[in-house]
């Protein structure tokens, strides 16, 4: 079986992406999770580049990893120098790491116009590097860089960089396709050329400029790289880098490679969540794998074929990634779809005409313009109202909300803002209850007056706060009589639930969506039977 060792570089490479930015805590934590997951080799940082990375690799002395090995990111010895006098080199020696990296162009129009330095120079740079880092007691990988766009202009002077990094005692020369554009079939015929000139072993290094990246690496596996350079979720600067995410199960499921043990493969999707979230970047729900829509099913033949045969509309078991099957329901949906997300969100199954009754409704109200797949509570609420035994903990008599402007004088300092206030009758039990509230905008107002009515009888409510509000125009030529949609996010602290509401009167879908959110977490609070 081939062996393909996994070497990341999000610590450096994908942290020159816009908007992320690691802070040397970040990358020790970074670092732990990927040895769990299995990384053969660590790329730390660049620590001649800057004192954060220096700092980084003083403090991983102290990191007790069992698998993967860190490495030290560097650049051949500059052009006006000896390899022994070159910061950039003195500085990897004292990152302590056994293994570094260097890079060194491999495209003869980088040499000449970027280095401004003579070809002869630029192969004399790469091998005293090289050969000085061997010297201490090193293993070396040689980043060709720009080796695709090097090998389509001077496929010769290309190759002769890669023959003088593996003379020169490189363990790995791994080819760079630094600009991204090139295609899979490109990529195996330059792999090809330097396997007949030079027996060294081979890594790929691309970037998805051209949404190649992991094509191109696994393209490069097929014709015989035994290492493979990539980011957890593809993070790398301009359109990002190969993605380790999508790699390692292709490696592993599709090609049979081991690179990873079934232990490892199952914790995909916890460390592309975790990266995520201390890159302080939002987790895309469509990544293959280890997304959440990555296996998110929402058309009713899709998910009646699901419930019968896991594998009918998923190409793997998620749940060897880490993941797991997920189903939205929407006017697309069948009975398969509502028995699935019931059973998904611990709810009874609704049976005989109870679940015909949900079907229909979903489908009139989506036609109204309620959207279920991005709001569960108000899901979860259809499928609790047609128990016969659910009673709901308010039910709305009647409201009204006044915006003005200088009917009065202002209530809150010097203010000229319009005032709102919500009138609000709601039944609980047998009692009725009247209030009013002022708020900063109608939908303030209505959440305000709707709570004073309740807080007397769920006291607990006050944990529960609008965090989002959304309002979407769903028929623009309609002007202002337009059908809008409510999008409306709360939390208890502990948990987070959205609700949806649609009117062609925005009051009103705000009040849907409000009441909506208020009714799932006092029928959640109360475990009321919905069976």
């Amino acid at each position: 079986m081939t062996t393909v060792q996994l070497y990341d570089t999000t610590l450096r490479d994908g942290a020159q992406q816009e908007g992320i930015s690691f802070s040397v805590e970040d990358k020790l934590k970074i670092c732990q999770k990927l040895d769990e997951l299995g990384i053969d080799f660590i790329e730390g940082g660049w620590p001649g580049s800057n004192p954060k990375d220096s700092e980084f690799f003083a403090q991983a002395q102290n990191l007790r990893l069992t698998h993967s090995a860190l490495v030290a990111f560097g650049s051949t010895r500059r052009s006006d120098c000896r390899a022994g006098e070159d910061l950039n080199l003195k500085a990897l020696l004292k990152a302590r790491t056994d293994v570094v990296t260097i890079v060194g162009k491999a495209w003869d129009k980088q040499v000449t116009r970027v280095l401004e330095t003579t070809l002869e120079e630029n192969l004399s740079m790469v091998t005293n590097s090289i050969g000085y880092l061997r010297g201490k007691g090193l293993r070396v990988f040689f980043d060709a860089e720009h080796f695709f766009d090097g090998y389509k202009g001077n496929s010769g002077y290309a190759l002769q960089v890669v023959m003088a990094a593996a003379k020169a005692g490189a363990a790995c020369v791994v080819l760079c396709d630094t600009n991204g554009g090139s295609l899979p079939q490109q990529i195996t015929e330059a792999i090809r050329a330097v396997q007949k000139a030079s027996p060294v072993p081979l890594g790929v290094h691309t970037h998805n400029d051209a949404e190649l990246a992991v094509a191109n690496t696994l393209a490069a596996v097929e014709a015989g790289v035994v290492q493979v350079h990539g980011t957890i979720n593809g993070y790398g600067e301009r359109c990002g880098n190969a993605n380790l995410c999508s790699i390692i199960p292709t490696l592993k499921l599709k090609m049979g490679i081991d690179c990873v043990t079934d232990r490892q493969l199952s914790k995909l999707s916890d460390v592309s969540r975790y990266v995520s979230e201390l890159a302080n970047m939002p987790h895309y729900d469509r990544f293959p794998y280890v997304g959440d829509d990555s296996f998110t099913h929402k058309g009713g033949i899709h998910v009646s074929g699901l419930i019968k045969w896991e594998d009918s509309y998923q190409h793997i078991n998620p749940g060897l990634v880490g993941n797991r099957p997920h189903v939205v329901v929407s006017e697309l949906a069948g009975k398969g779809s509502i028995v699935f997300k019931a059973k998904e969100r611990g709810l009874p199954v609704p049976k005989g005409k109870a679940i015909e009754e949900v079907l229909e409704q979903i489908k009139l109200l989506e036609k109204q313009g309620f959207q279920y797949d991005v709001a569960e509570a108000s899901f979860d609420l259809l499928l609790r109202r047609v128990q016969p035994n659910y009673r709901p903990p308010f039910e709305l008599v009647d409201f009204m909300v006044v915006v003005e402007k200088r009917r009065r004088p202002p209530t809150r300092g010097n203010q000229e803002e319009p005032l709102s206030e919500a009138t609000i009758k709601v039944k609980v039990d047998d009692r009725i209850v009247h209030t009013a509230a002022e708020g900063d905008g109608p939908v303030d107002a209505l959440d305000k007056a709707l709570r004073r009515a309740l807080l007397q009888f769920y006291p607990d409510l006050t944990a529960v706060k609008l965090i989002d509000y959304k309002v979407r125009i769903l028929e623009e030529t309609g002007g202002t009589a337009s059908q809008v949609r409510v999008l409306i996010e709360s939390s208890d602290g502990k948990e987070n639930w959205r609700t949806v509401g649609s009117s062609t009167n925005i009051i009103e879908a705000s009040w849907l969506a409000l009441a909506d959110s208020i009714e799932y977490w006092l029928t959640k609070q109360a475990g009321k039977s919905v069976g």
